[in-house]
């Protein structure tokens, strides 16, 4: 992009005025089915008329709203300025925190509405630094916008800004517009990633999902196999050595008959910008390579650290219908195997998402270890949003 167009484009900002909503919005499904998948309660709210007034007629909230939009409006024409006033200060949190609690029929998290609406606006503000203001997220490896061009940053923050201030059928942007343009922020940048499988419950896992619903689970020593990831940093490679070798550890762990399904987990992390989701690599080598039926194996192709490796696999299993009280069997190589069950991942889980995935149970052998998952799992956090 060349000065002009630049210099155009910021002419262009200063003039546009946004479409009032209610004079006709657009449903724009990718942004919607985003929207539903980080920000479950601000989601739920932007699609009901009532409680977004509910939420505004407050005299808390309708003065932070009032005092966020003049924040924004003082930034005139510098799109940096407009992204960083678009993060929530932990005041206007807290507040959104406590009307939260006030409202009925949103959904809620195991630990109540507030606290899911404080994380979902931690996300928000998430998304804004790391791929708005540029802020190197914690694994910049894997995540973030990258190194990018300044006039690709620039352009960037612009259509995110625009996007923000056009209406959107069935969104919260009645209610503040910062939810949009974190959406847009990703959408722009191509990192849609969290809507890549959705929903998990079908496509290559509706055979497995058909089979959990009438199985005797009581028949198996294990709920499941957790076949945790170990990603390729060589580009273009789909499994990396270490991930071969858990292949072979699943297919001789599963042929004593004593497991019903195989939860393969891991996405597209290593190398940034793979086009390989290592669960997906997974499965299909299980079922070419080993002969194993595809209704035996679960895909979870989102996790990119270990930490959700295992909170994501106790989603499955809730959604599957396991018994809380039965446990499921970690399987990988032996260093990995240590890791979990140390100390230090405990601390790690506990920074990273607040709570443990589940209980570390028995150890079996250098690659077997028990699993009891937590509830707690469940949880949707928008924090990390290409695996909320």
């Amino acid at each position: 992009m060349g000065r002009n167009l630049a210099s155009l484009l910021t002419a262009v900002a200063v003039a546009f005025t946004p479409v009032p909503a209610s004079a006709g919005a657009a449903r724009d499904t990718v942004m919607e089915a985003l929207s539903q998948r980080l920000f479950p309660l601000f989601d739920a709210a932007g699609r009901d008329a009532a409680t977004l007034d509910r939420l505004k007629a407050r005299a808390d909230v309708s003065t932070l709203l009032r005092v966020r939009q003049e924040r924004r409006a003082a930034c005139g024409q510098d799109l940096t300025c407009a992204a960083q006033a678009m993060i929530w200060t932990p005041a206007e949190a807290e507040a959104m925190g406590q009307a939260a609690a006030a409202l009925t029929g949103l959904p809620a998290a195991d630990d109540g509405a507030p606290a899911q609406m404080r994380r979902e606006i931690e996300g928000v503000n998430a998304i804004v630094r790391t791929y708005g203001l540029g802020q190197v997220p914690s694994y910049p490896q894997i995540d973030g916008a990258g190194m990018i061009d300044p006039q690709e940053r620039q352009a960037r923050l612009q259509a995110a800004d625009w996007l923000s201030r056009t209406p959107r059928d069935r969104s919260a942007q009645a209610l503040d517009p910062s939810i949009d343009y974190a959406l847009a922020l990703l959408d722009v940048s191509d990192r849609t990633d969290a809507i890549g499988y959705e929903p998990l419950t079908g496509g290559a896992n509706a055979p497995a999902m058909a089979r959990a619903k009438s199985l005797d689970w009581s028949r198996y020593r294990f709920s499941a196999m957790i076949l945790t990831g170990v990603g390729p940093e060589t580009d273009g490679m789909p499994l990396s050595p270490y991930g071969k070798y858990h292949l072979r550890l699943a297919a001789s762990r599963f042929a004593r008959g004593d497991i019903p399904f195989i939860i393969v987990t891991g996405g597209r992390a290593h190398p940034r910008g793979t086009r390989f989701a290592e669960a997906e690599e997974m499965r299909k080598a299980l079922i070419q390579r080993y002969g194993m039926p595809a209704d035996a194996i679960v895909l979870e192709p989102y996790a990119r650290h270990t930490t959700t490796n295992l909170r994501n696999a106790a989603r499955l299993l809730i959604a599957m219908g396991a018994s809380p009280d039965d446990d499921a069997l970690i399987i990988c190589n032996p260093q990995q195997s240590a890791m979990i069950e140390s100390v230090q991942f405990m601390k790690r889980n506990a920074d990273e998402l607040g709570y443990q995935p589940g209980r570390i149970g028995r150890r079996f052998s250098p690659t077997e270890l028990a699993f009891r998952p937590s509830r707690q799992s469940a949880r949707i956090d928008p924090r990390d949003p290409l695996d909320p």
